[in-house]
């Protein structure tokens, strides 16, 4: 896509050629869960043909489901283990035998634990590990290496308000996002000459029930509303523009970046 303003180079429909993802394919995975079942129907919105993948293939398919009620888009449910390899080789295949060529990756697999630090397992530690940063890795290999192949390609990783500073009651969780954050810096500058751009969304807060459950007490809502400078947690649909905007030509020219949608959060001091 190229575009000079000052001439009548540019279409009159320039922000439906910098946004559509018409013709594009996209795999979301983790995209049964909170953030990434809205990120799934935002691609699908926006034209993209979505494979929706998790873990319990039931919700994926409730997803599916969902959206195709409200787009035209094809849309398909898979199962998917992120992280593990053949698991995810096979999620490739399954795509390419659908589209051929995948053209957008959705990196957004992942779990947490609320378990103070001196009680964290090894085992405990490596299960949020590999559902986040091996996960992402994995998905980067080896969807990274088909789309190095075609030439072109957009990878989406989920990064977090907690990869840096730390978020207190979720050491596993931080640890892990930080390293996400590092490798979509690094994956981002080593494919920035092959048509590869990669890239992160880094979400504020955006509560579960879980999170509720396990995280969130009256006082710590109190301390993050506090220091939120739009004064409320996030909902999932507020992340469907990061989503398309990374996806799309509109962001032809940005990689290795962290796109932050947090309130004001990481700009908070007192």
């Amino acid at each position: 896509f190229k575009c000079d303003w000052s001439s009548d180079v540019c279409s009159s429909d320039l922000a439906s050629e910098l946004f559509e993802l018409n013709g594009k394919s996209a795999v979301v995975i983790g995209g049964g869960g909170h953030l990434c079942s809205s990120i799934s129907f935002g691609l699908a919105s926006a034209g993209a043909n979505v494979v929706v993948a998790d873990l319990r293939f039931e919700k994926a398919q409730k997803v599916v489901e969902k959206i195709s009620e409200l787009t035209h888009s094809s849309l398909l449910a898979t199962e998917v283990d992120a992280s593990d390899r053949n698991s995810l080789e096979k999620l490739l295949e399954f795509s390419k035998s659908n589209w051929n060529s995948i053209d957008i990756l959705v990196n957004g697999a992942g779990i947490n634990s609320p378990l103070p630090f001196m009680e964290i397992s090894e085992n405990d530690w490596n299960q949020v590990f590999d559902s986040q940063l091996v996960a992402t890795f994995l998905g980067c290999q080896i969807f990274g290496k088909h789309m190095l192949e075609n030439g072109e390609g957009s990878i989406i990783n989920i990064s977090s308000a907690s990869a840096d500073p730390a978020l207190s009651k979720a050491f596993a969780y931080s640890a892990a996002k930080a390293g996400i954050r590092n490798l979509t810096q690094n994956l981002g500058r080593e494919w920035a000459t092959a048509g590869v751009r990669v890239n992160a969304i880094r979400p504020g807060f955006f509560p579960t029930e879980w999170n509720r459950k396990n995280f969130i007490t009256p006082e710590r809502e109190k301390a993050i509303i506090n220091h939120t400078p739009m004064n409320r947690f996030g909902t999932p649909n507020e992340l469907i523009g990061a989503a398309i905007f990374l996806a799309s030509n509109a962001s032809s020219f940005v990689t290795g970046s962290e796109l932050i949608v947090d309130g004001g959060f990481s700009a908070m001091t007192i």
